[in-house]
């Protein structure tokens, strides 16, 4: 189970990745209106190096009344980044919707990617089992 696992490793830390990176993007769109706002995003190829290579143990959440539950967040914590601005709005806000968009859908396209490849491994390793 070590090898699958092992195997697996690479796509399932990428698409948590992609998640948490699709989050930022939708609320980056979300905010495309509200003054001050400024757009963020991660560098998504450092902080699936920085994942892979040191990554693996979970972040505590903070727990701020004694009815929280104990957790833990993800097992490596992505640089968020602000967007550079560029263009310059009247309301200080940074969101460039095309900019956004695009990110958006390039990043959704990676994420079903890595499903995609995972579902073929996944049915290649029952085929391989079950001979069927």
């Amino acid at each position: 189970m070590d090898r699958l696992d092992n195997l697996l490793h690479f796509h399932t830390t990428a698409i948590d990745l992609r998640a948490q990176r699709q989050e930022l993007l939708a609320s980056n769109i979300a905010n495309a209106d509200t003054p001050n706002y400024k757009a963020r995003d991660i560098d998504f190829g450092s902080a699936l190096k920085g994942a892979l290579q040191g990554g693996g143990q979970p972040l505590a959440l903070a727990a701020t009344s004694q009815g929280h539950m104990a957790g833990t967040g993800a097992a490596y914590d992505a640089n968020v980044m602000y967007r550079t601005e560029e263009q310059s709005s009247v309301d200080g806000n940074t969101v460039n919707m095309d900019v956004e968009r695009a990110s958006f859908t390039e990043n959704a396209t990676h994420y079903e990617a890595s499903l995609t490849f995972i579902n073929g491994l996944l049915k290649t390793m029952q085929t391989a089992i079950t001979g069927q």
